[in-house]
């Protein structure tokens, strides 16, 4: 007569629950996992010692356990979802916005031609200057404004009347009061939007000289000024 021991009945029991296991393999993962979890705590329960056996509260809290984190895993895959939706929703309506002139704090694109500004001059500012770098953050201009709220023109022309030469500039605006410096302030530049970029979920407007912007940074939007 064949006797089957213990150990032989739960070997056989962890061999069958690892090859159901494996043919859940193309199963979505949190289903195949909550299955292989479910079959896994069946044969526990099957096979547990009954000179120590496991308390009934133990299981409830794993499979209390498995469920919380099954339900945050669809969660995180739905909120996953909702913004890949969302993003694409956002670059139809910015498809709208090419070929239109925006106005944002961002670098000047010189090329010889005027570029007008938008200046925020502090409130107590009595004089207001124009501090112009270059990519090698060198100050290369200084240039006296009106000291109020405003578009200026600025020509790009430098000591002697030699225009700078083209490339891409910071500008500042500082405001001084009774000769005291006040403050700084970024100016604000019009240019023509050419294209709606998404990086990593970022949506970046580019302008006609290279420069990009947030979508969210633009300050203005106006139609391109022939």
């Amino acid at each position: 007569m064949t006797s089957i021991s213990p150990t032989t009945t739960q070997t056989a029991s962890a061999s069958q629950t690892a090859t159901q296991a494996a043919g859940a393999a193309d199963k979505p993962a949190i289903s195949s996992d909550f299955e292989t979890f479910l079959k896994m705590l069946t044969a526990q329960m099957r096979n547990q010692d009954p000179l120590n056996p496991v308390a009934s509260e133990d299981f409830a809290v794993q499979l209390a356990t498995f469920s919380n984190v099954e339900q945050q895993v669809r969660t995180n895959q739905l909120l996953e979802s909702l913004g890949d939706r969302m993003g694409a929703i956002g670059m139809a309506q910015l498809s709208g916005w090419v070929g239109m002139e925006a106005r944002a704090e961002v670098p000047v694109q010189f090329d010889g031609s005027p570029v007008t500004l938008t200046l925020q001059p502090d409130t107590l500012a009595d004089t207001a200057q124009l501090v112009v770098t270059d990519s090698r953050g060198i100050v290369v201009q200084r240039t006296d404004v009106p000291a109020q709220a405003g578009a200026v023109t600025w020509a790009g022309i430098g000591a002697g009347g030699i225009p700078l030469p083209h490339g891409r500039y910071a500008i500042t605006l500082a405001s001084f009061a009774n000769g005291e410096h006040l403050s700084d302030s970024p100016v604000q530049v019009h240019g023509r939007i050419v294209e709606a970029r998404n990086t990593d979920g970022q949506i970046a407007l580019v302008m006609e000289g290279g420069q990009e912007v947030a979508s969210d940074k633009v300050l203005s939007l106006r139609a391109p000024q022939e």
